[in-house]
């Protein structure tokens, strides 16, 4: 298969640096654009000038992968011609984009470039005039300067042309490892994987510590999240993930401390976790989603309490400003919706009255009665990650997880109450996931349980708790969706059971 012909245009930042910056970026972007092509198996040789780089790939997904190189402003397919006379680029033009313009409205966009651009002897509004006329006498509808269905590009270098139709944009932002190099705190959720990308955007290297409160079924929610971060943006390194099991932390505060303080506590001790990872790791900054006024620790109050827990780094937080729409917007661009929706809310350290604005002394005196080794003990051994060569199958619950609802099973929905009663399986019990938390070890130890939530993560944890204390348990693998698709099958799928809305 023939090479296509690419330009790969950098994005604005680079056009406000010193040279001498701009040849450190146009490097390294260099190194992240290759990285990116050979982790995607595709063939191509690379070309850098001043201002863009040129690609030569038989593989047209090329521009796919392009755009989520942090630094690339836009890709685009090209057709390159020589000219020497105003009738030459009008004849390429005709060439080039005649089939596509035919019966559809068009506009022509001409621009001439490079350093010797006055040389060349017409305008670019010459090359619009003239192809514009061509392309309607080969058949174009009409010209439509506002909303054109095509419109036909044309740069012009002396001698040169290049011939286009389609820009696919990229993110812009820095080229990854220009900033340096950081460790964000992470969750699996939402704003911690925002926050990443945000920062992975601006140039900065990425690793990640995971504090862990919800076992294995929490650990695989937030590798599933990382790894998308990891193969998807954060081409040119290899990063890491250090989970620290904060599950014995969390039961020392449950035990020694007030319910009200506990979010602050908690946010201070995962602080302090990452700035001893980050510290040994001689990373620069400790990055979190914390977005103000999101929830309770989120008040700006508790935030200025919660960072005077790390004093030797700077806490960097893209997400102060944001609202959770906008959050959200980017989750879905960035991959990770659907991923971190389906990890679930672990902590079970929810106090019905959180502190919202919780005293420095206050939770000075709450530490006091903290073990002050654990953490460090905790910490210690954690576990290390290589994001990019990561295979999950050995994270699977393959003797928790189930197809099926056996005989004399009971089903417990661990969802909220109102989407228990827009849709449940018939027989089934209702229990939202933190109440289950709390009380699970008060139930019958007679009747097998089959778990159910959204999507599948909550109640593989709750049965992996169940399980370990003795109960008959498993969970429906494929989360409530997939046991309607059940229901149906078994022919028990009852429209009263269904909210309007689901039913009609």
């Amino acid at each position: 298969m023939p090479d296509r012909l690419f330009i790969i245009r950098l994005s604005g930042d680079f056009y406000t640096k010193s040279r001498g910056t701009r040849l450190q970026f146009q490097r390294r972007l260099a190194v992240n654009v290759r990285d990116a092509l050979a982790a995607h198996g595709m063939r191509y040789r690379l070309e850098r000038t001043w201002s863009r780089f040129y690609l030569h790939t038989p593989d047209p997904a090329a521009p796919e992968v392009l755009a989520r190189v942090f630094g690339v402003q836009s890709v685009s397919e090209i057709e390159h011609r020589s000219w020497q006379t105003l009738d030459d680029v009008v004849a390429a033009g005709v060439e080039v984009f005649s089939g596509g313009v035919e019966g559809r409205s068009f506009a022509v966009r001409a621009s001439r470039r490079g350093k010797d651009r006055d040389d060349i002897g017409f305008k670019s509004q010459a090359v619009e005039i003239a192809l514009g006329r061509a392309l309607l006498d080969a058949g174009a509808a009409r010209v439509d300067l506002g909303s054109p269905e095509v419109t036909a590009h044309v740069e012009l270098e002396p001698g040169s042309a290049h011939l286009f139709v389609e820009k696919v944009p990229g993110r812009g932002g820095l080229p990854v490892g220009v900033e340096g190099r950081a460790v964000a705190l992470v969750s699996g959720g939402f704003d911690s994987a925002v926050a990443s990308w945000l920062m992975l955007k601006r140039g900065v290297q990425l690793d990640y510590v995971f504090c862990n409160l919800g076992g294995t079924s929490h650990r695989l929610g937030a590798l599933k999240v990382l790894q998308v971060l990891a193969e998807r943006w954060s081409y040119g390194y290899q990063p890491r993930l250090y989970e620290v099991d904060l599950r014995p932390f969390a039961e020392e505060l449950q035990a020694r401390t007030q319910p009200r303080n506990w979010q602050v506590l908690l946010k201070r001790a995962m602080l302090r976790a990452g700035e001893t990872i980050a510290r040994r790791a001689r990373r620069l900054g400790l990055v979190t989603g914390d977005a103000v006024g999101q929830v309770s620790s989120q008040t700006l109050q508790n935030l200025a309490v919660v960072s005077q827990a790390a004093t030797a780094l700077p806490v960097l937080r893209p997400l102060l400003g944001f609202n959770k729409e906008e959050i959200l917007a980017l989750a879905r661009q960035i991959g990770v919706y659907d991923l971190a929706a389906a990890v679930g809310e672990y902590c079970a350290l929810a106090a019905r009255r959180p502190a919202t604005r919780a005293p420095l002394q206050e939770i000075l005196h709450e530490e006091e009665a903290l073990d002050p080794g654990l953490l460090k003990s905790l910490v210690a051994a954690r576990q290390t990650y290589e994001l990019r060569r990561l295979g999950l199958d050995g994270f699977a619950f393959d003797d928790l997880a189930i197809d099926h609802v056996p005989a004399g099973a009971t089903v417990l929905d661990l969802r909220s109450r109102q989407s228990y009663q827009a849709w449940h399986y018939p027989g089934s019990l209702n229990l939202d996931f933190p109440r289950a938390l709390e009380v699970y070890n008060s139930f019958d130890r007679e009747p097998a349980y089959v778990l159910v939530c959204e999507v599948g993560l909550k109640s593989a944890h709750l049965a992996e708790r169940m399980r370990q204390d003795g109960f008959e348990v498993h969970h429906f693998g494929g989360g409530a969706r997939e046991l309607m698709a059940l229901a149906e099958k078994e022919r028990r799928l009852d429209p009263i059971l269904l909210a309007p809305a689901i039913r009609d």
